[in-house]
């Protein structure tokens, strides 16, 4: 594969970045791509030694390579991560089929890159992830919806008293919906937001992380309590009983 390197594409941020990939090659462009901005990268190039950088060093950011040396491939260490970390994880793979990628982001991914990519793609993608992953400090600091509850301090999200382990992207949704309770939000205001505006079309991104909260988050998922639908248009929190 070959990975074009451009001009920088914005300031420094230091950001820590882990990326999980054996092949050399890609290893030392990535490197040079992402540290040309000024991000703080480590390389590792099995599942298992990811998992302990994960923990050990707590990275900003998880470039995932989807096929790797080992007996886990990437799905299975992203449910790894997600067992104990919030991390953004971004998986790099060759094959971006629709029922793969609805794989991946069930088990916790953020976003996907697909091989080959251009140095611009992989910041592009990298910033965007980066973006929408922080929190807005002028936010109450928990915001309550009936039983629902959303601690923007700790990140933590209770039904009923009883906590509920979301992905960062399904945090990110549920707390644009609960900014806004009982306003119907349209499939690109909610997709611009969280996501990002080079996401306004992906419709199904989101239908499959509403089913995902949904699963998390409602008594019974096929009748909602919480997030309502208008179809055709968007989604709401609702706060009737």
């Amino acid at each position: 594969m070959v990975l074009q390197m451009s001009k920088s594409t914005g300031q420094a941020c230091g950001a820590r970045i882990l990326v999980v990939e054996d092949e050399a090659r890609l290893v030392r462009l990535i490197r040079a791509v992402l540290e040309s901005q000024g991000y703080r990268v480590t390389v590792v190039p099995t599942g298992e030694r990811a998992l302990e950088q994960v923990a050990l060093e707590m990275p900003d950011l998880v470039l995932l390579d989807l096929l790797l040396p080992g007996g886990m491939d990437g799905f299975e260490i992203c449910r790894r991560i997600r067992a104990f970390s919030m991390v953004p994880v971004v998986m790099l793979t060759a094959a971006a089929r629709e029922e793969e990628k609805l794989t991946g982001f069930d088990a916790g991914a953020d976003d996907y890159i697909t091989k080959p990519f251009s140095s611009r793609e992989l910041l592009a993608r990298v910033q965007a992830v980066l973006r929408r992953t922080q929190v807005k400090q002028d936010s109450p600091a928990v915001i309550e919806v009936g039983d629902l509850e959303i601690n923007l301090a700790s990140q933590r999200v209770s039904v009923a008293g009883e906590p509920v382990h979301l992905t960062p992207t399904e945090y990110r949704l549920l707390l644009a919906l609960a900014r806004q309770p009982d306003r119907v939000m349209t499939h690109t205001a909610l997709l611009t937001e969280v996501w990002g505006i080079e996401y306004r079309d992906e419709v199904e991104y989101l239908r499959t992380y509403i089913r995902y909260l949904r699963r998390k988050l409602e008594p019974d998922p096929t009748n909602p309590r919480y997030l309502t639908t208008l179809p055709g248009v968007g989604y709401s929190l609702s706060t009737d009983g």
